[in-house]
């Protein structure tokens, strides 16, 4: 399924969002923030893999396994409380920076879930970046996809912020 920008007219910092559900209990949630950085922080932000559990929130660890020129696998755990339990997630992501696109693809290569692969997408038009985030998950056999439904959209938006945060802090915004 390609993947696809939301309303490009949201306001400066306001954080954009929209869920669909697809086949056999698979969501794909796309969230999308416009800011006045310029792309080359926020790419550097999100080709920072050993740090990326600095500043995207329920990122435990990332680890970069291995790099193929724009090719890289990185193994993330995320983790969580969820109606009062602590919820743990590992998945071994491939994924291929396209710098001249501004996009960062990837794919669950093995993991926790039955799939789990999208793209962040950074565009720029006079002064001001767009940083887009589209997820397509599918949970196991058992995994309540459609009770963390909202749990996720919370996260995908966190997630955009911390990001933000963090280009906002190298550039010397904050």
């Amino acid at each position: 399924m390609p993947m696809t920008a939301l309303n490009g007219s949201c306001s400066l910092d306001t954080i954009q969002q929209e869920m669909e559900r697809l086949e056999q209990g698979a969501r794909r949630l796309a969230v999308q923030l416009r800011l006045p950085l310029e792309p080359d922080w926020l790419w550097g932000v999100l080709t920072d893999y050993a740090n990326l559990s600095r500043f995207i929130p329920n990122l435990a660890s990332s680890r970069q396994l291995w790099r193929r020129g724009n090719r890289v696998c990185l193994e993330q755990v995320g983790t969580q409380q969820f109606c009062g339990m602590r919820f743990t997630a590992t998945v071994e992501l491939e994924l291929e920076e396209d710098r001249e696109a501004g996009e960062l693809r990837f794919t669950m290569n093995r993991g926790d879930f039955r799939r789990f692969e999208g793209v962040w997408r950074i565009g720029h038009d006079t002064g001001v970046s767009s940083l887009l985030y589209e997820l397509i998950v599918q949970g196991r056999p058992g995994m309540p996809i459609g009770l963390i439904e909202q749990r996720l959209r919370t996260d995908l938006a966190n997630n955009l912020r911390g990001v933000q945060m963090e280009a906002m802090r190298r550039a010397g915004l904050v």
